[in-house]
């Protein structure tokens, strides 16, 4: 149980970094062409937001490195995974508005539901 709650905290935290990488993207006025990348990159480095997000994938990576180290990595990918995409189809909804279609819950619905089937142990 204590994997699955690791997984989770991981799933989470990939999730947490992914919305501040947006909102620190979004206030350096957003990149509308490769021209823009180093100015971005530059930006970037001193943005309170993408610093945060990047000590969160630090974090993340240290999580991650405790579950593989305690569950096989077919299924901790695959948990991780249907927590992941159930998540982060949430996260920007509830953070930005952005909307899913009837279509795309489906979609998601079916995604958790195969890669939650790799997760339940073989034996």
């Amino acid at each position: 149980m204590f994997v699955k709650l690791l997984l989770i905290l991981v799933s989470i935290n990939t999730i947490a970094s992914q919305i501040l990488v947006k909102k620190g993207v979004t206030q350096l006025g957003g990149i509308r062409s490769l021209a823009d990348l180093p100015r971005i990159a530059i930006l970037a480095a001193t943005s309170p937001w993408i610093l945060l997000s990047v000590c969160l994938q630090i974090v993340g990576y240290l999580v991650w490195f405790a579950v593989v180290t305690r569950e096989k990595l077919g299924v901790a990918v695959a948990f991780t995974g249907a927590s992941f995409y159930a998540l982060m189809a949430l996260s920007p909804w509830y953070f930005y508005g952005e909307t899913l279609s009837a279509l795309q819950c489906v979609g998601l619905g079916l995604i958790v539901l195969s890669v939650g089937c790799m997760a339940i142990p073989s034996h």
